[in-house]
């Protein structure tokens, strides 16, 4: 059963048939949480890095930034029985598109955020596909923690 991360938003499942997956990761970045010994598996879809950017739309949708999103995300997976040290952490997105002169490298600033956000709270990235000029489509398979990656030319284990 897919249960799908739309751009800006973040679930978790604790059902074993569940399959997590998001599409059209440019510039926003996605994250896995997977706990498996309570088979809890999490992701989020954000686009931006601070919610000072925009404060009223943080309020109304804290997925749509890393600082306000990430913690809700594992907050949310802890909520359902999975435990940090457990926690298999895996990244992907952070692309540069549409921003051929680097001009605002959202993509960057994404990451950027998001290691501050695990370094300050001792969290470690398991696997990454980061960077690049590519949009990918993430996905988790909640019964193994299997996470997949797929762009235009492959599909890959994360």
């Amino acid at each position: 059963m897919d249960i799908v991360v739309d751009i800006a938003d973040l679930k978790v499942s604790k059902d074993p048939k569940a399959t997590l997956i998001t599409h059209s990761l440019g510039s926003c970045i996605g994250v896995t949480i997977w706990d498996p010994e309570t088979k809890v598996g999490g992701m989020i879809h954000y686009m931006l890095p601070e919610s000072s950017l925009a404060p009223e739309k943080a309020k109304l949708n804290p997925a749509m930034f890393a600082d306000s999103g990430v913690p809700i995300l594992f907050r949310s997976a802890y909520e359902l029985g999975a435990v940090k040290k457990r926690l298999i952490i895996k990244v992907a997105g952070g692309s540069q598109l549409l921003d051929d002169n680097g001009t605002f490298n959202i993509g960057k600033r994404n990451y950027i955020m998001l290691r501050k956000i695990f370094w300050k709270n001792g969290i470690l990235i398991t696997s990454e596909d980061v960077g690049g000029s590519i949009s990918r489509t993430l996905r988790l398979d909640n019964a193994t923690g299997r996470v997949t990656i797929r762009n235009r030319q492959q599909e890959r284990e994360l």
